[in-house]
């Protein structure tokens, strides 16, 4: 991997973000639909408790990515904005609302993630289950992708997920190794890579995601897109990490744009299917092109000849 410009790190109160952090602020007609819809039907969205800094682009387009089981997390990562907490109730009415919802978008492609619900005896998994069955009946032409936690590894709980048969599960590994008990406090790293497996044995199409700019090492980063796939981890999403409040983790350093590029160049060499790297990437961004396989690692192809 050739030498690439990096910021220092300081103390993040004293980073300033790199005028290719900035994002365009939420307007249009589409913008106000989709805000229209998320309240009308009572849904949660990662987009607002994640603080996610292409909502004005992705409801701008008339997408969103919807969050189940709530919007209070048994779990407290250290990088995470979503509210931590005791749970409300399971909403038993919630799978066929977002399945309305997203008939009502009229979407070709929908993501749904949820929070961490520890407490319940399957973590949460047959809810899963419900939601996608009930996308599937109302949508059948629309793909979707499925953001799980982790559910403490069960392997029960995340089959479950695999019989419903999204056309991508996707389970975020989030950092790496070295810095898992300090990002991901109740996960664990590999625990998270046999989820993967797990998926990948039951015939799915896998994928995760890191956050950079957490202190991480370049080698170190290499090494977990090894683990991935060799894992069974198709697609991997790389993106900046933006410290919510000054509760959360702090930023390190911001990441050049030629350091992610690098990183892509990287997944593919290694074998991945389809690499999504660049400061303002999350997982869900573009997801609609991650559903094809062999679309990426093809325009990869196309790039180098």
């Amino acid at each position: 991997m050739t030498e690439l410009p990096v910021v220092s790190p300081v103390p993040s109160s004293h980073l300033k973000k790199p005028d290719w952090l900035r994002v365009k602020l939420p307007i249009g007609e589409n913008y106000k639909h989709v805000r229209h819809l998320v309240d009308q039907h009572k849904l949660h969205t990662i987009c607002e408790s994640g603080n996610c800094p292409n909502m004005g682009e992705c409801w701008g387009a008339g997408t969103a990515t919807f969050m189940i089981l709530g919007n209070v997390c048994t779990r407290s990562c250290g990088f995470c904005s979503v509210a931590t907490g005791r749970p409300g109730a399971v909403d038993w009415d919630e799978p066929q609302r977002v399945a309305e919802a997203i008939q009502l978008m009229k979407v070709k492609h929908a993501v749904i993630t949820s929070v961490d619900r520890d407490e319940l005896p399957d973590g949460g998994s047959t809810i899963w289950f419900n939601t996608i069955r009930a996308v599937k009946a109302l949508n059948p032409e629309t793909t979707l992708e499925t953001l799980i936690p982790d559910f403490k590894g069960k392997k029960e709980d995340i089959q479950r997920i695999s019989e419903a048969h999204p056309e991508v599960v996707s389970h975020n590994i989030e950092t790496v190794e070295r810095l898992t008990k300090q990002v991901r406090i109740q996960a664990k790293y590999w625990r998270s890579m046999e989820v993967i497996r797990t998926l990948k044995e039951g015939g799915m199409r896998t994928k995760s995601g890191i956050m950079l700019g957490l202190g991480e090492k370049e080698e170190e980063v290499i090494q977990t897109l090894r683990d991935l796939r060799d894992n069974g981890c198709d697609v991997v999403t790389l993106g900046q990490y933006l410290q919510p409040t000054k509760k959360h983790l702090p930023v390190q350093r911001f990441v050049h744009p030629d350091e992610f590029a690098s990183y892509r160049e990287i997944g593919y060499q290694l074998g991945l299917d389809y690499v999504e790297s660049g400061p303002l990437v999350r997982s869900s961004y573009h997801s609609e092109k991650h559903v094809i396989p062999g679309y990426g690692v093809d325009q990869w192809h196309k790039e180098k000849s």
